[in-house]
């Protein structure tokens, strides 16, 4: 059950007829202030970006690296909160209308808002799609299925640990694409070998229609590039982030993160030619 007509469901088609993967980026709203990760946010598009992750600050992010936690600590610190993330989806969206933009991170602050405010407000923003780490497929009823009727896709994460027993409750209900996490455990860590992305790409395709995208661990052009001529996705995040933590001036972790964008989108692009 997928929303109709979908930006996901959209950019995926387009892909698809271009023949290359989706760069997928992740950064953290608010990361390292407002400003700053807005001008980032709007210039991921033009520097290759083809689905946008955005993720939601928390004070426990228990499944990311220590790449992901820092971002999250320097959003906090600049008072980021989930009014103020929505926020930031409708300032990209009054200039961008075409890429999607998906809410990853954890249940509590979205429960604490209000389960239909959120939603809601949500879809009036401009989001495409949710990932919440932390609820399990038993809990539907809780967040994907209000979503998935406002037509917001819900994209669940499978990892190598996930078995064919598993699989299928997981994918129930889910929409949009199927974030396979190639290594396990937390974010950032270790890069997965290309053999076992391929026999987890083909295990997944057995069980959904949906595309698969594959992320934790891709740093460079080349490694991108090589995920990309496996699978219908590739998803890059601690290494943008970490130009944001290396950076000296709110205009050096824009040019960073975007020039570096830049770089990886063009192995992606370069990938099937």
């Amino acid at each position: 059950m997928s929303s109709v007509n979908s930006r996901l469901q959209a950019r995926f088609a387009q892909l698809k007829q271009e023949n290359r993967a989706a760069l997928v980026t992740f950064v953290t709203a608010g990361d390292p202030d407002y400003a700053t990760s807005l001008a980032i946010l709007k210039g991921l598009p033009d520097a290759g970006a083809d689905v946008i992750e955005l993720g939601m600050p928390f004070t426990d992010p228990m499944a990311d690296g220590p790449a992901i936690q820092l971002a999250n600590i320097r959003a906090l610190a600049g008072k980021q909160n989930l009014p103020k993330t929505l926020q930031m989806v409708r300032d990209f969206r009054e200039t961008n209308q075409s890429t999607p933009l998906v809410l990853m991170g954890y249940y509590n602050p979205i429960f604490a808002y209000g389960v239909e405010r959120f939603v809601a407000d949500a879809k009036e923003a401009g989001v495409d799609g949710l990932i919440v780490v932390d609820l399990p497929p038993e809990h539907n009823d809780e967040l994907c299925d209000p979503a998935q009727a406002a037509g917001i896709d819900f994209i669940r994460l499978t990892t190598p640990t996930t078995d064919d027993q598993r699989l299928p409750t997981v994918l129930n209900g889910s929409s949009g694409f199927v974030y396979y996490v190639s290594v396990a455990g937390v974010t950032g860590a270790g890069s997965a070998t290309l053999e076992h992305v391929v026999e987890a790409v083909a295990r997944l395709k057995r069980h959904t229609d949906l595309p698969v995208c594959v992320g934790f661990g891709i740093r460079t052009p080349e490694q991108a590039a090589a995920i990309a001529r496996l699978t219908e996705g590739v998803v890059v995040g601690s290494a943008l982030i970490d130009q944001i933590a290396g950076a000296k001036s709110p205009e050096a972790a824009v040019e960073g993160v975007l020039g570096l964008c830049r770089e990886i989108s063009a192995g992606v692009r370069g990938a099937r030619g």
